[in-house]
């Protein structure tokens, strides 16, 4: 007589997958019997299988355990919390520890009944273990990355690291002259930093120390990323091998610093650092500022103006007189708008004068002047030089105070052009700013000739996706009527993962966001007669003159940008 082979009973999430429609019955007896057999996850064979999508599965899961479910991606990772649990405990189970509180750990999960995997996260890190729910597919990418930073940091320090002395806090100097081999680990990892920086298009490197941890973060489109944890032992040795090659002083760590690197990358190229260090409470927070001379060199085309915009800009520039100014936050790419209309105007026939502080990136036939306040080199002082020189065009790098403001205002209305910067939300609020400084209101209104604000914003990928908003939405958002139901009107999201082009990102590049606003006669009636930047900022839009939220817009309507994109860098009005 033959003996019934035993079926499968399905329990659990497989039997709730079944219950709920998601799976057959036969399938599902099938993937947890092979799951079983390769050693792999349930909820991993299943998704990797492409039987039941992850954000269905998580629903599920979270419905039939009473598991909370959160969007990771959303939740900032802590490097520190991510070594409580060893790498391999991490990829055997598809886990990752997201915060602690006390004695309890908070694990990131797809499946909840790997019950197993509990038991041993419990064993190895000695605390109560809690479940989050995850999507598989959003924490297995999450695993990777995550991982890959620590891996990547710990071998570029190389096998030397675990021979590197610690040294105690009240020590002398001996720990910044530990010898060569040492030191090499520590030389080589920032040497990889500052290369891996260039490669990945980054405009700053935060070296920042802490408590209990240390991390490496760049800069890259305007957001801010954690590239690499090296141990918080390092932290002297970091920073004191950046100020070496910096050509600080080493033994100083009480005050801050301003130094410059030039690294040399190949036999025709180099690139330069400008480099600032800041005493912390836990050490010397180090930031570099990447100097990309090719970035002043960028054709006006590539800048991101509309038309009528590049228009204004240019006539501006032909100019022989008379002032034009940029403003917006730190980082908003005015010193590329000012250098892209230098080499514009950059002849043998010119004399070009620059006041900055620091100055940035060297220009070939333009005079630049440092500006050191220590040593008595001030903006007004560099200025008044100018006019002694035969300029024709001069740059300050800033107009930070009435005495500044004034020469420059005097030079545009005798007979040259100048080009500076101010930091103000707008091109209207420029003008109520300088006069504020105690400008004239009338000198203001007879030299100045074009404002542009300005801010950066990320570009999408190729790999952008349609995005659907309800109409109510967009005409809060401030798109109008006409602009929603015109033929072709779409708006683009970045795709979830992105691609290998943007690094998973959805976004690579970025593109500017301007209101250039020229001063009609009717503007500078306003100034003369002392309206507020509202005033100024109603004529504008009676000049037909888009603000920077109708410009974000048209970008996004263009497709160049997502409007989550437009929200994050400028305000609804």
């Amino acid at each position: 007589m033959a003996v019934p082979t035993s079926k499968i009973i399905l329990t659990g999430l497989a039997r709730r997958l079944v219950d709920d429609g998601f799976l057959k019955q036969e399938d599902a007896e099938e993937a947890f019997e092979k799951s079983l057999a390769s050693r792999t996850p349930f909820v991993s064979y299943v998704v990797e299988k492409k039987l039941v999508g992850s954000r269905e599965i998580a629903f599920a899961a979270a419905e039939e355990f009473g598991v909370p479910l959160v969007d990771i991606e959303s939740v900032e990772l802590n490097t520190e919390i991510i070594k409580l649990i060893d790498e391999k405990l991490i990829r055997k189970h598809k886990v990752l520890p997201m915060y602690k509180r006390g004695n309890r750990l908070f694990v990131a999960m797809s499946d909840p009944t790997n019950l197993n995997a509990l038991d041993e996260i419990k064993f190895s890190t000695k605390t109560h273990t809690e479940v989050i729910l995850v999507e598989d597919d959003k924490l297995n990418k999450l695993i990777e990355r995550s991982l890959e930073v620590f891996d990547n940091t710990m071998k570029d320090l190389g096998e030397g690291l675990d021979d590197l002395e610690l040294q105690d806090e009240d020590s002398d100097r001996k720990d910044d002259k530990d010898d060569e081999a040492n030191e090499a680990p520590v030389v080589k990892f920032v040497n990889k930093m500052l290369l891996d920086a260039i490669k990945s298009g980054a405009s700053d490197l935060h070296f920042e120390p802490y408590e209990k941890f240390y991390r490496v973060r760049f800069r890259v489109d305007g957001m801010l990323r954690v590239v690499a944890n090296p141990p918080i032992s390092l932290q002297r040795k970091l920073s004191s091998r950046l100020k070496v090659m910096s050509r600080l002083d080493v033994s100083e760590r009480r005050v801050p610093q301003d130094g410059r690197i030039k690294l040399k990358i190949s036999a025709t190229k180099s690139i330069d650092f400008r480099v600032s260090t800041m005493p912390t409470l836990w050490g010397e927070k180090v930031v570099m500022r990447i100097l990309d001379s090719s970035a002043a060199k960028l054709n006006i085309d590539m800048l991101g103006y509309e038309e009528d915009q590049k228009r204004l800009y240019l006539e501006a520039l032909a100019n022989p007189y008379g002032m034009t100014l940029v403003t917006g936050p730190t980082g908003s790419g005015k010193t590329v708008s000012l250098y892209t209309g230098i080499n514009i105007l950059n002849k043998d026939d010119v004399n070009i004068s620059t006041a900055e502080d620091p100055v940035e990136i060297n220009l070939p036939g333009v005079n630049q002047v440092q500006i050191d306040e220590r040593t008595g080199m001030s903006f007004s002082k560099a200025l008044k030089a100018f006019l002694r020189q035969d300029p024709d065009i001069i740059l300050v790098g800033e107009i930070r105070d009435i005495e500044t403001g004034g020469i420059a205002i005097k030079a545009a209305s005798t007979g040259h052009m100048v080009m500076s910067t101010l930091h103000t939300n707008d091109a209207p609020q420029t003008l109520t700013r300088m006069i504020d400084m105690g400008l004239p209101p009338f000198a203001i209104a007879t030299a100045v000739n074009l404002i542009m604000a300005q801010r950066l914003c990320r570009r999408l990928c190729s790999c952008k996706v349609e995005q659907q908003v309800p109409e109510k939405a967009l005409l809060i958002e401030g798109f109008s009527k006409e602009e929603i139901s015109a033929e072709g009107f779409k708006l683009y999201s970045p795709k979830p993962g992105g691609c290998e082009k943007c690094g998973g990102l959805g976004y690579k590049g970025r593109v500017g966001i301007y209101q250039v606003m020229p001063l009609s006669s009717e503007m500078r009636r306003l100034i003369m007669e002392g309206k507020n930047a509202i005033s100024l900022a109603d004529q504008a839009r009676k000049e037909s003159i888009p603000d920077l939220r109708i410009s974000g817009l048209k970008k996004a309507r263009d497709g160049l940008t997502s409007l989550e994109e437009i929200n994050r860098v400028v305000n609804k009005e």
